[in-house]
């Protein structure tokens, strides 16, 4: 894992136990799962409009923010990047078509 993504990780464990009122991802945490989604689903949607507009630096920004989000909700779930990053290294030997018929029949 990168070493952003390690030191990310890492401050979003802390944050578990600080308080909400000092915290912004402590209140993620406070509000709940449906909390987290709805911002994951917010920085979706604002990626794909930046992409839409073609904003190369606004697409980056809010990729960020969504790679965020994403990896508040990791954490929340007490999952780890690293559960990410080694489903996409299985995926790496094996064809986008052939891992989604493997999803399907599961």
């Amino acid at each position: 894992m990168s070493n952003v993504l390690q030191q990310l990780a890492e401050i979003l464990e802390q944050r578990k136990l600080e308080s909400a009122d000092k915290s912004y991802v402590a209140s993620l945490y406070a509000k709940g799962t449906n909390t987290i989604l709805k911002k994951i689903g917010e920085e979706a949607a604002e990626t794909i409009i930046a992409a839409k507009d073609g904003d190369k630096q606004q697409i980056i920004y809010e990729t960020a923010d969504l790679w965020f989000h994403c990896m508040v909700l990791l954490a929340e779930q007490n999952l780890s990047p690293d559960d990410v990053l080694n489903e996409l290294q299985r995926r790496f030997d094996l064809s986008g078509l052939d891992e989604k018929a493997q999803r399907t029949q599961k």
